[in-house]
């Protein structure tokens, strides 16, 4: 979907408006609720009637799944609407766990498959990973991660091979509704369609344990679960995905990107020795803002009414503790595998960037390179998709406490190179 390219102020934040074709995919949703309940049970026999499979794995994951569930119960003013689609979410979580075991027992050679050391990028929404990632892309050098395959990476056997693919017909209608009932998201977080290179954080998802779910809206006993507990088995997971996605669509070297990897880089070098981290950063007063207002945006379609001064305060208290646990475990990886990139330096020289971090990995830069990249930005300038005005006073947030607080993190990480 292309937006105009006016600025937008969210003015609906505490009491969300809907476009009419969206309040009535939300009715619909409404009806189905009774059908949709937020029970371990039901969701897992709905995984295995959709798929015709009944082993998920090792099972441990089961707990981490019953504390969300309760959490999501839980959530104050969740709406029916709401309800539907969390369900449609964890069960097709759930799927992917049966359709992963099921594609590992027909070939359980994938878990010895050979992975190169992935480039991961490393950054908070808003501080230029997205961009990042979309013009590393656009080099060929690697192995992405389409939005369709983020979402469903596993085909059921009745349509292997089938064209057009159905995975990313769903991703397509899912994309269509999503841009009619949260138009201006695309302004926030650019998801252009089932094919544009996506982020890996919907994979992690699929053992239950990752921040995604607090992005939704507030879980505040599953963050504090997620926080108290190692990473790392639930990162070797992720690689178990990605050999089984290379098995079926081979590549290079993995691509990756996720602003939860800003406090598991312990994990991440653990699970994924060799590999280049890239650290985005940008001043932490802008970014506490847009993402508690794009969170604060989104979480219209789980509960109402919003409360959305509390979803800034949730997220200045996240990133806080984010950002601190970026400072204590930055040097895990040096300066030979990683590179700290300020969003003004990369907007500065984006070519420029995009090749440093090339070298840092060992990638080839050069003619064909540059003209991949100027061939991208020629048809991506700057605020294509439209703009929001992000503005602390409308998630409760003061602009000059918020520098103050995170000052650490910003003469560290942002102040000039003496």
């Amino acid at each position: 979907m292309k937006s105009d390219q006016a600025t937008v102020r969210l003015e609906d934040l505490a009491d969300p408006t809907f476009p009419p074709a969206a309040a009535e995919v939300l009715a619909m949703m409404d009806a189905m609720a009774d059908l949709c309940p937020l029970d371990s049970a039901t969701l897992h026999a709905q995984a295995r009637t959709e798929t015709g499979l009944d082993d998920f794995g090792s099972r441990d994951y089961e707990e981490r799944l019953d504390l969300l569930l309760d959490c999501y119960r839980a959530v104050p003013g969740l709406t029916r609407s709401g309800q539907v689609n969390l369900y449609v979410q964890l069960v097709q979580l759930l799927k992917n766990r049966l359709l992963l075991t099921d594609l590992l027992r027909r070939v359980p050679s994938i878990a010895e498959r050979e992975l190169l050391p992935p480039v991961v990028i490393a950054g908070l929404p808003r501080t230029g990973t997205t961009h990042l990632l979309q013009l590393l892309a656009s080099t060929g050098r690697f192995r992405t991660l389409p939005y369709w395959e983020s979402l469903e990476p596993f085909p059921v056997a009745a349509e292997v091979g089938i064209e057009p693919n159905p995975r990313r017909e769903r991703t397509a209608a899912a994309v269509e509704v999503m841009n009619q009932a949260l138009p201006h998201f695309i302004r926030m977080h650019e998801i252009e369609g089932p094919d544009h290179v996506h982020e890996e954080i919907a994979l992690l998802a699929c053992d239950f344990s990752t921040m995604f779910f607090e992005t939704l809206t507030e879980v505040p006993r599953w963050v504090d679960y997620y926080q108290a507990h190692d990473q790392a088995p639930h990162y070797r997971y992720l690689r178990l995905q990605l050999q089984a996605l290379q098995h079926l669509r081979p590549g290079g070297r993995w691509l990756l990107k996720s602003p939860q990897h800003l406090e598991q880089l312990p994990a991440l070098a653990e699970v994924f020795p060799g590999a280049t981290v890239v650290v985005t950063h940008r001043d932490p007063a802008h970014v506490v803002t847009s993402i508690a207002t794009m969170v604060a945006y989104t979480e219209r379609m789980f509960r109402h009414p919003p409360d959305p001064f509390a979803t800034g305060r949730r997220w200045a208290d996240r990133l806080e503790v984010m950002l601190g646990s970026l400072a204590a475990d930055r040097d895990v990886f040096g300066p030979d595998r990683s590179l700290d990139l300020p969003f003004e330096e990369f907007m500065a020289d984006q070519v420029g960037a995009v090749e440093r971090v090339l070298a840092l990995a060992g990638e080839e830069t050069g003619p064909a390179v540059r003209a991949s990249l100027k061939a991208y930005l020629d048809s991506h300038p700057a605020g294509h998709l439209g703009r929001v005005d992000y503005r602390p006073e409308l998630v409760g947030l003061d602009g000059a406490d918020l520098a103050e607080r995170f000052a650490p993190y910003s003469q560290r990480f942002l102040a000039p190179t003496p």
